[in-house]
């Protein structure tokens, strides 16, 4: 109740002066009446959205297409508010120092000045950048693939794994698919990379494994890497966002997630850890359960039984697919882990990159490592942005990624 309470009276706000802006551009009751309908009309389909969310089935096309409206049309509107309302202060204090000077012979005027149209119309402007912005992530931006290529040197990386090369994927999320033309484009893509290893951080569905089913053949198409594929769980992965009637149900689904990893050519590694032998030398891929530091996620992840064997001089990259883990475990662990390659955040599926000149999103404020690579004691974690999206059915200035990293040996 307390959210509604609050909730409300802002949402009243911003349609109020929405409409007092429209107002101001045109005098036409047609353009009036037309915005108040669609207005109508998209608040009308957002409930139906959310109305359709049913926790034992998890989020939905619908659910996320009325994510996806909010953002496309109240961000403007948030943002039109806020410049029409920073005019009102200002004609506000015109108005108070207006009084003041008046005297007895003073024209008699309106104690508010008239809002300035250009005022009006300066705003409509700003707005419609992230409108349009959102409005081609919700279109094109969710697939716009973007593959990633770093070069990463390490002093001890073992001599025969010098150009090693790894692609790896993160965060699926099959359940959100409605497109197989492009997701067969993305899958052609990553086997054009003819990378030596495949890896891929976890997220596989949304919550239910019945999810990937459509996508199964497509998946398929996945080429086998000389050595290997191996994946690891996300936090999706476990099924516990949805409602289940019984355990019995829950364990089943989670199994069948498990199942679908080998189903589509991966070894999937559950606190695991496999060696790669090369000219006789060895690198260790080590998978963990998913570890998140925050209370409501899941910490399953068990770095010492998934090192089992390992000593501290192997090389190891590790999958681990919350990026919290790296500062609140991985980097003090005594087994040395060299390089970690995570997902989960998806970039916040928002935000704005131009590299060499901006890198912001607004999960950085919750996440220090977001997207890409970090460095910290020597070692180093690379966050894939995400190949599918959840929640907000778009991508606005994060894409989805395809990850490429060569191992160089440090000379």
């Amino acid at each position: 109740m307390l959210n509604l309470g609050f909730l409300l009276p802002v949402l009243l706000l911003v349609e109020f002066y929405a409409f007092q802006a429209v107002k101001q551009v045109t005098d036409r009751r047609f353009f009036r009446l037309l915005y108040l309908v669609c207005s109508a009309l998209i608040i009308a389909y957002i409930a139906y959205g959310f109305s359709r969310f049913d926790r034992s089935s998890g989020q939905n096309h619908q659910s996320m297409l009325a994510a996806a409206l909010i953002i496309l049309f109240y961000l403007p509107k948030v943002i039109l508010t806020l410049l029409l309302l920073l005019e009102d202060i200002v004609r506000l204090f015109r108005g108070i120092i207006q009084y003041c000077k008046r005297t007895k012979t003073t024209e008699k005027r309106a104690f508010l000045p008239e809002r300035r149209k250009f005022i009006t119309q300066l705003a409509f402007g700003v707005a419609a950048i992230p409108f349009i912005s959102v409005l081609h992530g919700i279109t094109l931006g969710r697939y716009k693939f973007q593959v990633h290529k770093h070069i990463l040197t390490f002093e001890d990386l073992p001599d025969a794994f010098d150009g090693f090369t790894i692609t790896q994927l993160s965060d699926i999320h099959s359940g959100s698919f409605d497109n197989r033309e492009k997701l067969e484009y993305a899958i052609d893509l990553v086997n054009q990379q003819q990378s030596d290893l495949l890896l891929f951080t976890g997220d596989l569905v949304n919550s239910l494994a019945g999810e990937m089913i459509p996508w199964m053949d497509v998946f398929k198409k996945l080429d086998q890497h000389p050595y290997g594929n191996y994946s690891i769980l996300g936090n999706h992965d476990y099924g516990e966002y949805i409602q289940w009637e019984t355990e019995e149900e829950r364990i089943r689904n989670f199994k069948a997630i498990c199942d679908l990893s080998p189903a589509i050519g991966f070894t999937l590694l559950r606190n695991e850890h496999v060696r790669l032998k090369k000219g006789g030398d060895s690198l260790v891929i080590v998978g963990v359960e998913n570890w998140g530091e925050r209370a409501h996620f899941m910490k399953y992840g068990d770095l010492d039984r998934a090192t089992q064997g390992v000593s501290s001089d192997d090389f190891k990259v590790l999958m681990s697919h919350d990026p919290s883990h790296w500062e609140a475990k991985v980097l003090a662990h005594p087994k040395q882990f060299q390089l970690t390659l995570a997902g989960h955040t998806h970039g916040s599926q928002f935000g704005i990159e131009i590299p060499g000149f901006i890198k912001w999103s607004p999960i950085q404020y919750v996440y220090k490592q977001w997207a890409g690579l970090y460095e910290k004691m020597g070692k180093m974690i690379y966050v894939n942005r995400g190949f599918g999206y959840h929640a907000y059915q778009g991508r606005t200035g994060i894409w989805p990624e395809i990850t490429v990293l060569e191992l160089r040996k440090k000379k």
